[in-house]
């Protein structure tokens, strides 16, 4: 009697661990599910104020169309969950599935050259749009019989893919409409009512030499849970000393770095940097026209058009080269904080969050991301940067930094 009254408690024990189990997978599926819809759904509407005619646009070869964006970020789906989990799936158009590949050669089929996105006149937006939609309802219905953890992890994947690419998406048609001489604003309307808080004084956070980990602590067993194969795996790393700035560098603050000569003074510029400053004639950041309008003497194009520079001054300066920045940092008497240095003060600063329901857990933007896309786009338009770093040791060199370039890679 003892022997079946285990063995019925084991029974039971092991009906209790599949019904969570059970219970698990059925979260986890209707939030993968809500979080597919959502990221989905965001692409959809970075595109919809565009014509076909704007959607076409590439205006250099790092950059890309967002007909392009709008197909590639399915085609991904397509290719990497539909096709290998669906024994009955058939492809929307079986050319697709190298016309929309970006770098993937292990797939076997020639890739056609990223310059030529913008010669894509076919197919059409109209074919575009319907293939975003038939992979969509193909997706929800592979959802909802649930998906195993392989598909799982792809799925995650694929949307933190395509919210690098809503990023890129933005950051490209900015740019493709800056040399338009109409200078077409991507959103009508004027600068975020939102109110920036007051810019903080600017001080030193002070940290200690040593040993430290960065990388990301990913937890293999959660297909949940995710980062880039670039921000793995979790190592030690040695620091010396450092200091790093409370807040990111203002537009008033590189306003100042511009008045006192920095773009005719060869000492702050790396070499390569000093080239360009003299081949492309640079006096300001890319998106900078003097503007004898503004009290400061300039304007700034952004996703909403042109501002004045008076309007911009406390925020985060932005979309300027990597060259500029490590100018502007020595000319602060400062350096551009490693990503070591980074990385570590942004745990610090933001302990790993730890979702209280599984419909978090799929991030819009991974927490304490340095190596990847990890800024944000303000509701103006304006990308936001990074912070600023000093060392304690012998040089005492302070860092300072910003984001962006004039056309972003990927």
């Amino acid at each position: 009697m003892a022997e079946t009254g285990a063995t019925a408690a084991r029974g039971r024990v092991g009906t209790t661990q599949a019904a969570r189990c059970r219970a698990g997978s059925d979260v986890r599926d209707t939030a993968i599910r809500s979080k597919y819809k959502a990221v989905r759904s965001a692409t959809s509407a970075l595109a919809a104020s565009m014509s076909a005619e704007d959607q076409m646009v590439q205006s250099c070869p790092e950059a890309s169309p967002m007909k392009w964006h709008q197909a590639h970020t399915t085609w991904f789906f397509e290719t990497f969950v539909l096709r290998p989990f669906l024994k009955e799936y058939r492809p929307f158009r079986e050319e697709f599935h190298w016309l929309f590949n970006s770098y993937y050669n292990s797939l076997g089929q020639e890739i056609p050259d990223k310059s030529l996105r913008s010669t894509f006149s076919r197919p059409s937006l109209d074919e575009i749009l319907a293939f975003r939609a038939r992979i969509d309802r193909e997706m929800d219905k592979f959802l909802a019989n649930g998906a195993d953890e392989e598909a799982t992890r792809r799925i995650v994947l694929g949307l933190n893919h395509e919210q690098q690419h809503q990023e890129l998406a933005l950051t490209d048609i900015k740019h493709a409409f800056f040399p338009n001489p109409l200078y077409p604003s991507y959103m009508a309307g004027p600068l975020s009512e939102e109110k920036d808080p007051p810019v903080s004084k600017l001080a030193w956070h002070s940290f200690d030499a040593g040993l430290v980990k960065i990388g990301y602590p990913l937890r293999a067993e959660d297909p949940l849970d995710f980062c880039f194969d670039n921000e793995t795996p979790r190592h030690n790393v040695f620091l010396e000393p450092f200091q790093i700035a409370n807040r990111k560098v203002t537009c008033r603050e590189y306003q100042e770095f511009i008045s006192d000569d920095a773009y005719t003074r060869p000492e702050l510029w790396l070499s390569d940097g000093w080239d360009n400053v003299k081949r492309a004639a640079w006096q300001a950041p890319l998106y900078w026209r003097r503007d004898a309008g503004d009290k400061t003497g300039w304007r700034v194009f952004t996703l909403t058009g042109w501002h004045g520079l008076e309007a911009l001054l406390d925020t985060p300066v932005c979309h300027i080269s990597c060259f500029e920045a490590d100018a502007f940092a020595r000319w602060k008497d400062c350096r551009l904080p490693t990503e070591a240095e980074w990385e570590y003060v942004a745990a610090k600063q933001r302990s790993r969050e730890t979702c209280s329901t599984l419909d978090n857990s799929i991030p819009l933007q991974h927490e304490v991301r340095v190596s990847s896309s990890s800024s944000a786009i303000a509701g103006n338009g304006r990308r936001a940067p990074i912070p600023v770093i000093r060392d304690t040791s012998l040089f005492r060199a302070r860092s300072v930094s910003t984001t962006a370039s004039s056309c972003p890679a990927k």
